[in-house]
Protein backbone atom coordinates (compact mmCIF):
# COMPACT_ATOMS: atom_id res chain seq x y z
CA UNK A 1 0.00 0.00 0.00
CA UNK A 2 3.05 2.28 0.16
CA UNK A 3 2.58 3.11 -3.54
CA UNK A 4 -1.02 4.30 -3.22
CA UNK A 5 -2.07 7.93 -3.59
CA UNK A 6 -3.03 7.95 0.08
CA UNK A 7 0.45 6.89 1.17
CA UNK A 8 1.88 9.88 -0.70
CA UNK A 9 -0.43 12.53 0.76
CA UNK A 10 1.35 14.85 3.19
CA UNK A 11 -1.51 14.91 5.72
CA UNK A 12 -1.67 11.11 5.80
CA UNK A 13 2.10 10.76 6.15
CA UNK A 14 2.30 13.30 8.97
CA UNK A 15 -0.60 11.62 10.78
CA UNK A 16 1.05 8.23 10.38
CA UNK A 17 4.45 9.56 11.49
CA UNK A 18 2.78 11.08 14.56
CA UNK A 19 1.04 7.83 15.35
CA UNK A 20 4.18 5.73 14.96
CA UNK A 21 6.32 8.20 16.92
CA UNK A 22 3.79 8.62 19.72
CA UNK A 23 3.43 4.86 19.99
CA UNK A 24 7.20 4.46 20.37
CA UNK A 25 7.37 7.29 22.88
CA UNK A 26 4.43 5.90 24.88
CA UNK A 27 6.19 2.54 25.05
CA UNK A 28 9.39 3.96 26.55
CA UNK A 29 7.53 6.45 28.76
CA UNK A 30 5.46 3.61 30.27
CA UNK A 31 8.41 2.72 32.52
CA UNK A 32 7.90 6.14 34.14
CA UNK A 33 4.10 5.77 34.24
CA UNK A 34 3.76 8.48 31.60
CA UNK A 35 2.43 8.85 28.09
CA UNK A 36 3.23 11.53 25.51
CA UNK A 37 0.32 13.70 26.67
CA UNK A 38 1.12 13.42 30.35
CA UNK A 39 4.84 14.01 29.69
CA UNK A 40 3.97 17.24 27.88
CA UNK A 41 2.63 18.87 31.05
CA UNK A 42 5.71 18.56 33.30
CA UNK A 43 7.93 19.26 30.31
CA UNK A 44 6.20 22.59 29.74
CA UNK A 45 6.09 23.25 33.48
CA UNK A 46 9.86 22.67 33.61
CA UNK A 47 10.37 25.18 30.79
CA UNK A 48 10.11 28.06 33.26
CA UNK A 49 7.06 29.47 31.47
CA UNK A 50 4.60 28.40 34.20
CA UNK A 51 1.72 27.85 31.77
CA UNK A 52 -1.91 28.15 32.75
CA UNK A 53 -4.31 25.33 31.96
CA UNK A 54 -5.73 27.42 29.13
CA UNK A 55 -2.25 27.96 27.67
CA UNK A 56 -1.51 24.24 27.95
CA UNK A 57 -4.78 23.35 26.22
CA UNK A 58 -4.07 25.76 23.38
CA UNK A 59 -0.45 24.74 22.89
CA UNK A 60 -1.15 21.00 23.09
CA UNK A 61 -4.38 21.25 21.05
CA UNK A 62 -6.34 19.49 23.79
CA UNK A 63 -9.70 20.17 25.35
CA UNK A 64 -9.35 21.98 28.72
CA UNK A 65 -11.06 19.03 30.45
CA UNK A 66 -8.23 16.79 29.22
CA UNK A 67 -5.71 19.19 30.75
CA UNK A 68 -7.51 19.07 34.10
CA UNK A 69 -7.28 15.27 34.15
CA UNK A 70 -3.58 15.32 33.20
CA UNK A 71 -2.74 17.95 35.82
CA UNK A 72 -4.78 16.12 38.49
CA UNK A 73 -2.85 12.90 37.81
CA UNK A 74 0.53 14.65 37.88
CA UNK A 75 -0.37 16.66 40.96
CA UNK A 76 -1.36 13.44 42.77
CA UNK A 77 2.07 12.05 41.84
CA UNK A 78 3.74 15.14 43.30
CA UNK A 79 5.19 16.15 39.91
CA UNK A 80 3.41 19.51 39.56
CA UNK A 81 1.51 22.02 41.63
CA UNK A 82 -1.14 24.58 40.80
CA UNK A 83 -0.04 28.04 41.91
CA UNK A 84 -1.91 31.29 41.67
CA UNK A 85 -1.17 33.05 38.38
CA UNK A 86 0.51 36.38 39.17
CA UNK A 87 -0.94 37.75 35.92
CA UNK A 88 -4.53 36.82 36.81
CA UNK A 89 -5.52 35.97 40.38
CA UNK A 90 -8.54 34.03 39.10
CA UNK A 91 -6.32 31.57 37.28
CA UNK A 92 -3.65 29.01 38.18
CA UNK A 93 -0.33 28.18 36.58
CA UNK A 94 1.24 24.76 36.51
CA UNK A 95 4.64 24.58 38.19
CA UNK A 96 6.99 21.61 38.27
CA UNK A 97 8.09 20.36 41.68
CA UNK A 98 11.56 19.00 42.39
CA UNK A 99 10.30 15.40 41.83
CA UNK A 100 8.61 16.69 38.66
CA UNK A 101 11.89 18.12 37.38
CA UNK A 102 13.59 14.78 38.02
CA UNK A 103 10.75 12.97 36.23
CA UNK A 104 11.09 15.36 33.32
CA UNK A 105 14.85 14.69 32.99
CA UNK A 106 14.23 10.94 33.07
CA UNK A 107 11.45 11.24 30.51
CA UNK A 108 13.58 13.34 28.17
CA UNK A 109 16.25 10.65 28.22
CA UNK A 110 13.83 7.87 27.26
CA UNK A 111 12.10 10.10 24.69
CA UNK A 112 15.50 10.51 23.02
CA UNK A 113 15.65 6.73 22.66
CA UNK A 114 12.28 6.67 20.89
CA UNK A 115 13.25 9.63 18.72
CA UNK A 116 16.50 7.97 17.67
CA UNK A 117 14.54 4.88 16.63
CA UNK A 118 12.01 6.94 14.66
CA UNK A 119 14.72 8.88 12.84
CA UNK A 120 17.19 6.04 12.24
CA UNK A 121 16.72 6.14 8.44
CA UNK A 122 17.55 9.86 8.21
CA UNK A 123 21.08 11.05 7.60
CA UNK A 124 22.58 13.70 9.95
CA UNK A 125 21.67 16.61 7.65
CA UNK A 126 18.05 15.41 7.40
CA UNK A 127 17.86 14.96 11.19
CA UNK A 128 19.11 18.50 11.64
CA UNK A 129 16.64 19.94 9.11
CA UNK A 130 13.52 18.06 10.25
CA UNK A 131 12.79 20.03 13.46
CA UNK A 132 12.97 23.32 11.58
CA UNK A 133 10.58 22.10 8.88
CA UNK A 134 8.13 20.68 11.42
CA UNK A 135 8.27 23.88 13.51
CA UNK A 136 7.34 25.90 10.41
CA UNK A 137 4.35 23.65 9.77
CA UNK A 138 3.24 23.41 13.41
CA UNK A 139 3.73 26.98 14.63
CA UNK A 140 3.97 29.48 11.82
CA UNK A 141 0.80 31.42 11.10
CA UNK A 142 -0.78 30.76 7.75
CA UNK A 143 -1.29 33.70 5.41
Amino acid sequence: MRDTDLANEIEFMTARARSVGSGRADTVLAELDLRVRSYSVPSLACSGQNPSRRELAGFLSLDPSQIVALVDHLENRGAVTRDQDPRDRRSNVIVATQPGRLLCRQARAVIQTAEDRSLHDLNPAEREQLPSLLRRIAFEPTA
